[in-house]
């Protein structure tokens, strides 16, 4: 970094327009708490808990609130957005998109501010609703300091589906803290399988459900809310499941439940990198997935943990009563997930590449 930025601390700037907590947001929220303490932090979003979710990671960081923008014709927000920034005057903007099309009026504003180093973090690659989206999107990428996905595979899915150079969006894996977490009391007998996520068709807790039906020694715990809670709850009812599947809604922090169970299920139909899968990995659980996204840049088949192809209820089935039919690997494939997962996969891994990346485009 040169002699002028070494000069005073890097004032930050990390944006998300999300209006609920999700897997983004958490992964946001380990980044910040894990940052250099040197490094001036500054939480700007549409949504007053959001932001404040976010900031408590960071002891003393700073919060910014700025109304959300409905459309391109809202104008009123989209100014506020620039006064905002503009009064801020950060070295770096860090742009947290749950999907692609996510952030851009924060973009676009970050973009108008003289001195601003735009850096924009892609967790999941999701189609356009239009051209004028993906025009828009290949726009506003071609001017960006730095552009990163969470995953090789979706970065490169990515640059195909918006139109950019192939390499021109770098990877940078999310990451957990690497702490000791209490387990909760374990209140089933037998395998207990554990599953996080929102209840969408996304993540294909449909399929894991039925792919319990064939295993009767087997439980699950699953863990989240969404729009497809009634109908999953229906399928657990016509499939006899009974109390073998556990439906507990959301919980701020999943991974006392995951050091309780035996595996971790990730059935998602489409994916990036969800962070629940580095939270098992340094929990000693073995995971089973679906061959999706940047997945099996964490889950190493056979190694720490057995991946599928999506929508296969069959193969899940299988893959699951393998790994509960056997203590032995499903121990061994978790010591290996820790070691992978501690080496690569953690928050200040995270940080000091995202710290390396600042100073990089700052210098």
């Amino acid at each position: 970094m040169s002699a002028f930025r070494r000069s005073r601390p890097l004032r930050l700037a990390v944006y998300s327009d999300a209006t609920e907590i999700g897997g983004a947001e958490h992964s946001l929220a380990n980044l910040v708490g894990a940052l250099r303490p040197d490094i001036e932090v500054t939480v700007v979003g549409v949504d007053e808990a959001i932001v404040s979710r976010i900031a408590d990671a960071r002891p003393g960081c700073r919060t910014l609130v700025v109304p959300p923008v409905r459309n391109k014709f809202d104008l009123r927000p989209i100014l506020a957005h620039v006064r905002a920034l503009r009064r801020l005057k950060p070295d770096v903007f860090h742009a947290n998109l749950r999907q692609p099309w996510s952030c851009q009026y924060g973009i676009a504003a970050a973009l108008l501010t003289p001195g601003t180093r735009v850096v924009a973090v892609e967790q999941l690659p999701v189609a356009p609703s239009g051209g004028f989206q993906r025009r828009l999107k290949r726009a506003t990428s071609r001017r960006l300091a730095a552009h990163v996905a969470v995953g090789t595979r979706s970065a490169r899915a990515l640059e195909s589906m918006i139109g950019l150079e192939q390499g021109s969006i770098r990877t940078i894996y999310n990451g957990i803290a690497d702490v000791e977490i209490p387990s909760i009391p374990r209140s089933v007998p037998g395998t207990l399988v554990v599953a996080v996520g929102r209840l969408s068709r996304q993540k294909g807790f449909d399929v894991l459900l039925r792919a319990l039906a064939g295993l009767p020694g087997v439980s699950l715990l699953l863990i989240g809310d969404g729009p497809r809670r009634s109908e999953l709850e229906q399928l657990r009812d016509e499939l006899e499941l009974g109390e073998r599947v556990q439906m507990i809604g959301w919980v701020d922090d999943a991974r006392p439940y995951l050091g309780a169970a035996d595996l971790l299920a990730v059935p998602s139909r489409w994916e990036a990198f969800p962070l629940v899968i580095p939270e098992a990995m340094l929990a000693g659980l073995p995971v089973v997935a679906a061959k999706v996204g940047s997945i099996d840049e964490a889950v190493r088949d056979g190694e720490t943990g057995l991946l599928v192809e999506a929508d296969d209820a069959e193969a899940l089935a299988s893959a699951l009563e393998r790994l509960a039919g056997d203590p032995e690997l499903r121990a061994a494939m978790g010591r290996r997930g820790r070691e992978i997962a501690r080496e690569h996969l953690t928050a200040a891994r995270m940080a000091a590449a995202f710290e390396s990346l600042y100073e990089e485009i700052l210098d």
